[in-house]
């Protein structure tokens, strides 16, 4: 077993009510490892001028392609144009000189007509047929006729051809000025690529420090959530073997009218004695005793360490940070709000220096206001669904950031109005700063930059090497099963979290279809590539989609719809639930 940290009150000399059973010297109760300040390792870590100059060049490169991506799609179509109007200006042409060998076969088997009748009809083989008169002057009308129309359909058909073909030379002479134009567009991109693939393999060997800083942030993560789960189970053990048995909370709610037999107060930092919690008294330091409900909470709590944290969830796969507590307690039988608002709102407050275990700790700033909601583990520690880990994690609690200390066993208050954001200030939530839709920051998602997120800051989906950011994740593997279920078969994917290499790449292949790097949803983990009948507007598999991704926080972006311009069934993304 893994040694002990002793909780001890932060006041040793705290006075006890004059029932006090007796005077003790200090508290024993369970205790955190010492917290991460980084809990999960957070991207505190790409804080760094060197990071920040190649995220400055990758940012003008980005800045440049975006403002040659619409001579890029102007030059691709007027090509495109061109190269249609080339294509019916030749075919055109073609058709006017098949017109025109039609009617100068008809002319020549005329003449041949005439040769076959030795010299053809005149005017004289008409008098020396023996016709009458009239027959002869019809019949030389006929020959005039005959010569005329042969002679203006041959000469209409020769000046048709002859504008077909001023007009495909035109077009020729426009194919070529607009194929020049591509070329020079495509050689400016051209350059504008290798200078991001210059930055990019820079970028990523920087990434790669990042991402082993990140990996040992998160073993010492797992190092102190293991530290702190033993902890706990030997604060349990403890009390067993004390011959403790943990009262109901009604028990211990006025320790001056009495406590069960054996217990006395704690006392609290205002004098007296506090409610929700008693002690056992002993040498060299008594025993914290809480409330049956408190222990079943917290070690509920304890059972989800590292599991993702996913805004909207609210178990077993994932959870949010109001979520987490709203189970953990509803495992005790105590309902409680589900969100960090509402929970602050209805959340009897405790002197902080009276915090001990299971109570909820509110975190925030003036500015922002209400951010995160946690369950304190002792005066300097927390554990909480935290949006910057992107985990269930135990956490350093900064006490100078402790809008509300709260006790769920006291039960609730009048409700009262969580602080919110002022002067325009953007809404923290669960820990993380949350950007409207249409933020596009370089460090919009936790302070990662779109297509550098470190492969430790991802969770694998389950599929291949696929990978998503950690909420997008769980919701796909929940959307997933719900697919399974529908359809026998898993869902198809072909593409998901992007690199900013893999964004360069692609947009050197398709610099009119794919998004400039840098700017792709697919970068921020947020966004996959769907196969598998998926990719077809229409099918069962798409309606599935279509009605149910929904529930999950996915969705079909309306440029990708038909008619929009760039119809792509197969692309989905996740806005949250």
């Amino acid at each position: 077993m893994l040694p002990r940290t002793r909780w001890r009150a932060r006041r040793p000399s705290i006075l006890l009510v004059a029932a006090a059973a007796a005077t003790v010297v200090g508290l024993a109760g369970p205790a955190a490892a010492d917290p991460s300040d980084q809990p999960g390792g957070t991207t505190g870590v790409l804080d760094s001028d060197a990071l920040d100059e190649l995220q400055r060049r990758a940012a003008e490169v980005q800045a440049d392609l975006l403002a040659r991506q619409g001579d890029v799609v102007a030059a691709q179509e007027a090509l495109t144009a061109a190269r249609d109007a080339a294509d019916q200006a030749a075919a055109q042409v073609a058709d006017v000189e098949g017109e025109l060998a039609d009617h100068q076969a008809v002319v020549a088997e005329y003449a041949s007509a005439l040769y076959r009748d030795g010299g053809g009809l005149t005017p004289l083989t008409l008098l020396l047929s023996g016709g009458s008169p009239g027959e002869v002057v019809a019949a030389m009308g006929y020959l005039e006729a005959v010569d005329d129309h042969a002679a203006e359909v041959v000469a209409a058909a020769e000046r048709q051809r002859r504008a077909v073909v001023a007009e495909r030379d035109r077009a020729a002479a426009a194919l070529a000025q607009a194929q020049e134009r591509a070329d020079r567009v495509a050689a400016e991109v051209q350059a504008l690529e290798d200078a991001a693939a210059a930055v990019t393999s820079e970028l990523d060997a920087a990434l790669g420090d990042v991402d082993r800083q990140l990996a040992q942030l998160q073993a010492e993560q797992v190092r102190v959530n293991q530290e702190t789960a033993a902890n706990w189970r030997a604060y349990l053990d403890e009390l067993v073997a004390a011959g403790v048995a943990a009262p109901p909370a009604g028990q211990l709610l006025d320790p001056v009218a009495g406590l069960p037999g054996g217990l006395v107060p704690v006392g609290s930092v205002a004098g007296g004695a506090q409610a929700g919690a008693a002690q056992l008294p002993r040498q060299p330091t008594s025993l914290l005793v809480l409330p049956r409900e408190v222990l079943t909470a917290v070690t509920t709590a304890m059972d989800q360490l590292g599991l993702p944290y996913a805004p909207g969830t609210a178990g077993p796969e994932s959870f949010d940070c109001g979520s987490l507590v709203q189970s953990a307690y509803r495992a005790a039988g105590t309902e409680l709000p589900s969100d960090q608002a509402g929970l602050f709102a209805t959340t009897r407050p405790i002197a902080r220096e009276d915090v001990l275990p299971g109570d909820l700790v509110f975190l925030g700033t003036p500015e922002a206001g209400l951010g995160h909601v946690g369950l304190a583990l002792d005066s300097r520690s927390m554990l909480a669904a935290d949006a910057r880990a992107g985990a269930v994690v135990v956490r350093s609690l900064p006490m100078d950031q402790a809008l509300l200390i709260g006790r769920p066993s006291l039960g609730q208050r009048p409700p009262e109005a969580a602080p919110g954001p002022t002067a325009g200030a953007l809404r923290v939530e669960c820990g993380n700063t949350v950007h409207p839709p249409s933020f596009d920051g370089t460090r919009s998602w936790g302070g990662y930059p779109n297509g550098l997120i470190p492969p430790s800051a991802l969770c694998p989906i389950g599929v291949g090497s696929h990978s998503l950011r950690c909420d997008a994740a769980a919701s796909y593997r929940a959307m997933d099963a719900a697919f399974a279920a529908a359809f026998g078969t898993p869902i198809c994917i072909t593409d998901s979290y992007r690199t900013y290499a893999g964004q360069v790449r692609l947009y050197g292949q398709k610099p009119a279809l794919a998004a400039v790097p840098g700017t792709s949803n697919h970068g921020w983990g947020l966004a996959v590539d769907l196969c598998g009948g998926i990719d077809g507007f229409g099918s069962p598999q798409y309606r599935w989609m279509v009605a149910n991704a929904g529930r999950f926080g996915w969705l079909h972006p309306t440029w990708a719809d038909p008619g929009n311009g760039r119809e792509e069934p197969w692309h989905w993304e996740y806005a949250g639930t």
